[in-house]
């Protein structure tokens, strides 16, 4: 059972908590194993949209596999303020990371980070209207901007407000594999997004944005068995339609049809094989291929300033 620990400060943001405790909730609806624990300095933590949240004092014992999040909270106007986060919360997110677990913020929430040093010398982010009192009060960090989050040695941090749902998103992929991901995505209906590092343009989940129900039944198969041969009659009769229907409305829904999204698949687990020692040709044959010849040319085809294969 991964433990998954919000620390909430007075006036925090409901989505901030809601977006990101929702995705770990529904990835635990699907099988996965996350429990979700509510700590602040008070019995009850009042948010900035006034709803009174209930909350413990006492933290859970934690493992290494465990998160700690810090939700964002609303700024003040003025930029003299000290962040809300007691000094005994910030120490056990130290003592967390310390013994190998994973920290995470959203939106201002990294202000509290920030001041448990847990920012200095590493890469940052946070909503882009306080960026700059990030990198002002935080000069250790170097804070990236225009990005949804940011992950350096175990701690993580993300934009503004729904971005949280991204990063969470995010975890549930590195954890429990990009398929789950997809699927809390498709259950949320929300984008499933990942703009915080490569492993973001994943295809697993940049084309799930859609409400196409066969076409995701369809794209199930393919996620499951893309190294595999996969005709489209097969996939058409697990879905109950024709193979023209079944490729009109995928290629309606993704602007791929089911083999050229194969494809894409192959191509990226081959990537990653490469990047991890393999060879070109065992990391074809690995992913489904006959040999190398179809995997150069798809990654021909996918380098900048190169045409795209037709779908």
């Amino acid at each position: 059972m991964t433990l998954v620990v919000f620390v909430l400060a007075p006036r925090v943001h409901l989505l901030d908590v809601a977006g990101a405790a929702q995705v770990f909730a529904t990835a635990a609806d699907l099988g996965a194993s996350y429990e979700l624990h509510f700590v602040g300095a008070e019995p009850t933590i009042t948010s900035h949209q006034g709803l009174p949240l209930a909350v413990r004092a006492t933290w859970p014992d934690l493992s290494a596999a465990d998160l700690v999040l810090v939700p964002g909270w609303k700024l003040p106007d003025t930029t003299a303020w000290e962040q809300p986060v007691t000094r005994p919360d910030l120490e056990r997110l130290v003592s967390h990371h310390r013994a190998g677990g994973t920290v995470g913020s959203i939106c201002a929430g990294a202000f509290a980070l920030g001041a448990a040093g847990l920012l200095d010398g590493r890469q940052s982010t946070t909503h882009h209207e306080v960026q700059d009192l990030l990198q002002q009060r935080h000069p250790a960090t170097h804070v990236l901007r225009d990005r949804l989050f940011v992950e350096d040695d175990r701690v993580v941090t993300s934009a503004g407000i729904a971005s949280g749902v991204d990063l969470a998103l995010d975890l549930v992929a590195t954890r429990e594999g990009p398929a789950l991901a997809a699927r809390v995505a498709r259950t949320m209906v929300v984008y499933g997004r990942r703009n915080g590092r490569a492993a973001q343009l994943s295809t697993m989940l940049r084309y799930r944005d859609h409400l196409r129900e066969i076409v995701h039944r369809a794209q199930d198969i393919i996620d499951a068995e893309f190294d595999r041969a996969l005709p489209l009659l097969r996939l058409a009769d697990a879905c109950g339609v024709s193979e023209r229907t079944l490729t009109r409305a995928f290629v309606d829904a993704t602007g791929l049809t089911p083999l050229r999204y194969q494809q894409q698949l192959r191509r990226e687990r081959a990537e990653e094989l490469v990047t991890h020692g393999a060879t070109l040709e065992s990391a074809a044959r690995q992913v489904g291929f006959d040999d190398a010849r179809m995997l150069r040319r798809l990654r021909a085809a996918s380098r900048p300033g190169r045409a795209d294969l037709a779908p």
